[in-house]
């Protein structure tokens, strides 16, 4: 499939009530093309008094008797496959936007994010008439049973990395179980998740019930997480800004609170793993979306007996990877998605040489303009180095040395984080001893980033709060309301 080079920007305003409206400060802020460090548009800064008028908006929506509140569960289904249907025949021109707005290359956002956000709204909307209560058999004359009713105005927040599937990981449990949304894109990549707020309208969702604002996370962000009339706030990003928003929701209404947070995932290969494959796929794990990812196999654990040969192998991989522009067909890797996550990833590498790491591969700049970061690799990184402990967010693979299975399980479980890890081995007894002794929300054997809408995804420890995806991610929306209703006479 051939991408659109130059996509046409046709929504940069804010997405309020169905309609486009200008930030009432007037402001606006340029949206970056981080291959090229030029401005690729002015987009409308909302700031606290668009939320406000973003959060009436979707209140007036989740009133009583309005069209959200009295549609049949069953007809969301249909709205949010509409949804989808609309993503899949603007495809080519979202993961365009995509690729221009974040530097992803064009066929990872065509073949993997939209691929993964439309199979996303698919299986909520499948969800949206079979989240039900129960009737529970109490003692004496009632009759019991629970409703599962939607949590009401939901704040969202989302990242950078991957805008239109993590703003469908939000949209897709929320507003199949009948919830309304106020949306803050992130300012880094707004293009996307603006484009989607269109076909929402175009889909039929009733005005007020997805609202989308562009914005700062100090001022748009934090009117959310303040804010007295928003029920829930979903967030995913940096654990730093997750303290932020825990703390805020704690200081206002206690509003529920869930989070998809860092991670310094362990991706543990053991001897008897099939050599050339897990170099291959920890070669994936860590580089895919130039290392923008929060589960990347970022601390790559190689028992010794293999460890020399790994560590060749990967560093040749790692030289042959074809960095370039996101549009051509061969481009493996992009740039970073702005110029701070650029210094921020070229600081970290320089850390690591300070700290006495092996550089194998990479270790500056790519090319004489935007973000690039060369393919990075460093070897005999120790558990206390900067860069083994700490969330690169870049293509650095760190990769360490380990003698048995325990000690491996004891460092790799000595972290902070844990939100992913990975075990690589032929003996699935050590496959399912490991998988159980890991402290992560999800551990992948012999495979990595098989992330589908079906499974749930959240981390351990301050990697998170709460579960996206699956079934599971359909309790951080829905209320369970108990009614016991007094009646003559109860019969078996």
């Amino acid at each position: 499939m051939e991408p659109i080079v130059n996509p046409e920007i046709k929504f940069t305003k804010i997405f309020i009530n169905n309609e486009w409206e200008d930030s009432v400060s007037g402001k606006s802020f340029p949206t970056i093309n981080p291959a090229t460090g030029e401005v690729i548009c002015e987009v409308q800064e909302g700031d606290k008094a668009d939320v406000e008028k973003a959060v009436k908006a979707a209140r007036d929506a989740f009133k009583l008797g309005s069209a959200w509140r009295t549609m049949d569960a069953s007809k969301r289904g249909v709205l949010l496959n509409k949804l989808a249907d609309l993503m899949e025949r603007d495809r080519v021109y979202l993961a365009s936007l995509e690729s221009l707005d974040n530097g992803k290359p064009f066929n990872d956002a065509f073949n993997i994010d939209l691929s993964l956000s439309i199979k996303c709204y698919r299986y909520y909307a499948g969800w949206a008439d079979k989240t039900h209560g129960k009737t529970i058999p109490v003692d004496g004359s009632f009759l019991s049973y629970t409703r599962h009713e939607p949590v009401g105005v939901c704040g969202q927040i989302i990242p950078w990395n991957f805008p239109l599937l993590m703003q469908a990981w939000k949209l897709g449990p929320a507003l199949a179980t009948g919830n309304v949304v106020v949306m803050k894109v992130a300012e880094q990549t707004p293009l996307s998740g603006l484009a989607v707020a269109a076909l929402v309208k175009e889909a039929g969702f009733p005005p007020g019930v997805v609202n989308v604002v562009p914005g700062f996370g100090p001022t748009a962000g934090a009117a959310i997480s303040e804010h007295m009339d928003v029920d829930k706030v979903a967030f995913t990003g940096s654990t730093e800004v997750g303290h932020i928003i825990q703390k805020a929701a704690g200081g206002s209404n206690l509003k529920r609170v869930s989070l998809e947070l860092g991670g310094k995932s362990p991706l543990i290969v053991m001897d008897d793993a099939d050599l050339d494959f897990a170099v291959e796929t920890a070669h994936f794990a860590l580089f895919f979306n130039q290392g923008q990812c929060c589960c990347a196999g970022s601390r790559l654990m190689v028992q010794e007996g293999i460890y020399d040969e790994f560590v060749k192998r990967a560093t040749e991989r790692a030289k042959k990877r074809t960095v370039g522009d996101p549009f051509a067909s061969n481009t493996e890797q992009g740039p970073q998605v702005n110029e701070e996550q650029f210094k921020k990833v070229l600081g970290y590498i320089q850390t690591g040489i300070a700290e006495g790491a092996c550089l194998m591969a990479g270790g500056g700049k790519w090319g004489d303009k935007g973000f690039f970061v060369q393919p990075t690799v460093f070897s005999d990184v120790k558990d206390d180095m900067t860069i083994c402990k700490e969330e690169i967010f870049g293509p650095v693979q760190v990769i360490q040395k380990f003698k048995t299975m325990d000690e491996v399980l004891e460092r790799a479980n000595n972290s902070t984080y844990g939100l992913a890890a990975a075990v690589f081995t032929k003996d699935i007894g050590n496959a399912v001893y490991m998988s159980n002794s890991l402290r992560a929300g999800t551990v992948w054997v012999n495979c990595y980033d098989v992330l589908e809408a079906q499974v749930p995804f959240g981390g351990y420890k301050m990697s998170g709060v709460g579960r996206e995806l699956g079934e599971y991610g359909l309790e951080a929306y829905t209320e369970v309301k108990t009614v016991t209703i007094s009646i003559p006479q109860k019969n078996s």
